[in-house]
């Protein structure tokens, strides 16, 4: 069961849209949102946070899997986040940090049960870069971002994280981020790693996205954005419909 793996593994850079249940609440905001997810057709919806308890993540997947039909991906901020309503779950491992509990504490407490669930499960290796800010992940796990201008720490965190049998690569900002991850560690680490990257955080215009593109992220991801300006996702489908139409005549 590899099909969202293909599609993060593609070669072409993919969307993923990061819905934190704390911020989209209600049923009308979500509601509203869905419709314009529905238009645009990113490749994920990635739903997760830092301080999201079960009851309010339950109900968002369930919500979001009745509005749309898109691939709904976990991004877990604690072993309470799992729900077999989803379509999969990066089973994120800090490897920039040095506290054993998000190294490896939430995976043993989620694993007997992730392993009954009929859900795809990528071994992600997640890498907290420095925002600019103290992000809520920052605050939450206790751990210290690595440094923008440190390309070789996060370069070599990587490859050990692709050693250790990781499927795949989280470069992240951190919600809310002043700064997204810089490119040329995003290209660094694209080009010493085979591996697919995916880079999140701080990402607030199409430039952005477009030059995570050409710095060889297989996959971004845009969510803090999206919290302060639902019309954004019209934006990206604007984009999006370029791509496919130039791909068509290619």
């Amino acid at each position: 069961m590899n099909e969202l793996y293909n599609i993060l593994s593609n070669e072409s850079c993919s969307l993923a849209i990061l819905i934190d249940p704390d911020k989209t609440s209600s049923e009308s905001q979500l509601k509203g949102l869905t419709d314009k997810l529905n238009a645009l057709k990113p490749d994920f919806i990635f739903v997760g946070g830092s301080t999201v308890d079960q009851k309010d993540f339950d109900l968002c997947i369930q919500s979001l899997k009745e509005l749309c039909s898109l691939p709904i991906v976990i991004f877990p901020g604690s072993s309470n986040q799992i729900s077999e309503k989803a379509d999969g779950i990066l089973f994120l491992s800090l490897l920039s940090g040095r506290n054993p509990d998000y190294l490896i504490g939430h995976q043993i407490r989620s694993a007997h049960r992730l392993k009954r669930m009929d859900i795809e499960v990528i071994p992600t290796a997640y890498l907290l870069i420095d925002g600019g800010k103290t992000s809520a992940v920052a605050y939450v796990s206790q751990t210290t971002p690595i440094p923008t201008d440190q390309t070789t720490i996060a370069l070599n965190t990587s490859i050990a994280g692709e050693m250790m049998g990781m499927k795949a690569i989280f470069l992240d900002a951190g919600s809310g981020a002043e700064n997204s991850v810089p490119t040329e560690m995003v290209k660094e680490i694209h080009t010493h790693t085979t591996i697919p990257v995916i880079v999140g955080g701080g990402i607030k215009t199409i430039d952005q996205y477009e030059a995570m593109k050409e710095a060889g992220a297989n996959l971004v991801v845009i969510g803090n954005k999206i919290e302060e300006d639902s019309n954004f996702l019209l934006d990206l489908l604007n984009i999006t419909k370029k791509e496919r139409f130039t791909s068509k005549e290619t």
